[in-house]
Formats: structure tokens, sequence, C-alpha cells
């Protein structure tokens, strides 16, 4: 039997491939899978994004009547959190929900999900979608296989061991992860040294000091535990720098392979998350103050005059080469601005 990928996820339920194993014939029995790096949790309680996660599976079994399911596999259990994109252009994985910045090396305008000081508000970041940067952006990944099924925007902050890390005079010297290029290039233009690894390995590399302080979202604050070691949390509360760009993403094969039917039920389920997922992130937000507070830490808040101080230091190097990569990245890059 000679089965294209496409052939084996039309032929859902079919009694002819119960024998039949691997990752490649999951959808034979109209399962999906959907990877992430985060905690696992439940419906109701842990990191939301693996609650974003649950809720579509559980929202679509129902909307189908159990025609289409999808499985949930937090912690990178399924997959390295590197691979997840790549596998998923590859119809090798159905479903990520992922940074999409940590795609940059493969697709450049990627980065441009976590530019810093670009995306000022929760506001303007779900602008985005019907904007012409959203529809720029989609086209782009849809070239490359993926489709953005949920649009999910986080602000973050910064945990520190040592010293915090507010001013761009304060990361000199500090080693620290920014999570993106674009990041990373305003950081060594402040002074400090650069760490590039997923979130889900920053408490590791925090705890044995080869890192000094790292970005990231206000739920990956909470949920990796990072106040055990952190003496210094800079909030992103009032005003940040840091606005990731973390969607649901499908595999465009696995998709296109789908019933017209579920397929619409697949992109209704996507775009009524993103309410909660907004909510949820604005929420962490707060949250991540409390838990820091609670463990000892040193909270700050950034000000209007030191953000645009961050702002300027992005303008004159990650923006600029980021809209120097490409005509692509440029067209990217203009239509953000336009949001400004």
């Amino acid at each position: 039997m000679n089965l294209n990928r496409r052939q084996l996820i039309q032929a859902a339920g079919g009694s002819a491939l119960t024998g039949l194993v691997g990752p490649a014939f999951s959808q034979a029995a109209g399962a999906l899978k959907i990877s992430h790096q985060f905690p696992g949790g439940t419906l109701t309680e842990g990191d939301f994004r693996d609650r974003l996660c649950r809720k579509f599976a559980a929202e679509v079994e129902k909307r189908t009547n159990g025609a289409l399911k999808a499985a949930v596999y937090p912690g990178s259990s399924l997959m390295k959190t590197n691979a997840q994109f790549s596998s998923m252009r590859k119809g090798a994985l159905d479903m990520t929900l992922v940074p999409l910045s940590y795609a940059g090396g493969e697709v450049p305008e990627t980065n441009i999900g976590l530019m810093p000081a670009l995306v000022p508000s929760f506001e303007q970041g779900a602008a985005w979608k019907t904007a012409d940067v959203g529809k720029q952006l989609a086209k782009v990944l849809d070239d490359k296989g993926v489709i953005i099924v949920s649009w999910v925007w986080q602000a973050g902050g910064v945990a520190s061991r040592t010293r915090p890390l507010v001013t761009p005079d304060d990361a000199k010297g500090l080693k620290v992860r920014g999570g993106s290029r674009e990041m990373d290039m305003m950081l060594k233009a402040a002074g400090a040294s650069v760490i590039t690894l997923p979130s889900n390995e920053i408490y590791a590399a925090m705890q044995t000091g080869a890192m000094d302080a790292a970005m990231t979202s206000s739920t990956s604050l909470i949920s990796f535990k990072l106040e055990e070691i952190a003496k210094h949390l800079t909030s992103g509360r009032e005003r940040t720098y840091w606005y990731m760009f973390e969607p649901l993403m499908i595999s465009k094969e696995v998709f296109a392979a789908l019933p017209k039917a579920q397929q619409d039920v697949v992109m209704a389920v996507g775009g009524e998350l993103e309410t909660f997922a907004r909510d949820a992130a604005k929420a962490d937000d707060k949250a991540v103050v409390d838990v820091y507070a609670k463990a000892g830490a040193k909270i700050y808040d950034m000000d209007v005059p030191t953000l645009k101080r961050w702002q300027a230091i992005a303008l004159d190097t990650a923006w600029k080469d980021f809209g120097e990569k490409s005509e692509s990245c440029a067209s990217l890059l203009k239509a953000a601005q336009k949001l400004l």
C-alpha cells in the first residue's frame, strides 16, 4: 500500500490503516499532535500556553463530534524545541506553539516576532493580524508551509542573578539571554555578552552561572521557576521593549489534508482563543511581580525615558540590520512601523 501523507490523513478512521504505526500515521485516526516546550498542566491550571493548546484540542474535538482529535505534548516531550518549526514545515509535525523568532535562522523574516521596542502594547500586537504587516507575515509563513492558527503576543521582563538589568548602562559586562538575534544585537550594543538558548534551558544556565540574566515572557519567568535563582526582576507590567509573537501554528500540508469543515473549525477555534491568550498574558505580567517579590527578589519597573533609550539603540542596530536583510524584511519592518 503506497499512500502519501495527505491520503493517510484523509483516511481518518479507516480500518485498513489500523496496523500502521509511526508519527506520519497518527492522523489516520483523526488525531493531531501539538508540541510545545512549556510545562504541562490541565485545562484550568498551569502555563496558559499549555492550557491554550488543551482548550484548542478539547473544542476542536467537541465541534467535530470527535472526528478530529488532538493530543498535546508539553515540555518538548515529542521533539526538541528548535526542531519544531522545521518539522512542521516538512509535515513531520502537525502543530506547535512556539516563539516565532526561534525560526529566524531558517526564515529571517520571522525575527520580526521579537524585534526590540517595535511592539509597545498588546493592543498593537493584536492589530497585526488584520494589518498589512500581519498579512505579509502570514504570506511568508504560508509560502514556507506553515499556517498561523492563533495570534498570541506576550510581554516580558528580565530575571537577574547578581544585579538588576534595567537601563542600557546596566547591561555592561553581563551574560544575557535576549531571546532573538535582534534582541541580542541591542544587548551587544549596550555592552552585554549574549547567550542563545530556548527558554526551557534558562534555569540550568543561570543556576550554573553560565548566564547572569535572561529576558523572557512573564509567563516563562513564572513557569520555569526562575524566582528560585534570580535576585532581581525587571517587570514588563507597565512598559517594556520585549513583546514576543508566539503563535499556535499548523503544518500547511496537514491542514490542506483536512476536510473543509474541519479546516473551518481549526481556524475558528484558534481565532476565538486569542482573547483568552491576551487576557492570560496580561494577568501573568502582574502575577510575576508577586511571585518574585514573595521569593525575596527586588522588583524594578521601566520608565518612559529608559524605554526610549533602549528603543534608540534598537533603531540603530536591530531594526537597521533586519531592514537591510532583504526586500521582504524591509517591507515587513516598514509595515510594522506604520502602527507605531
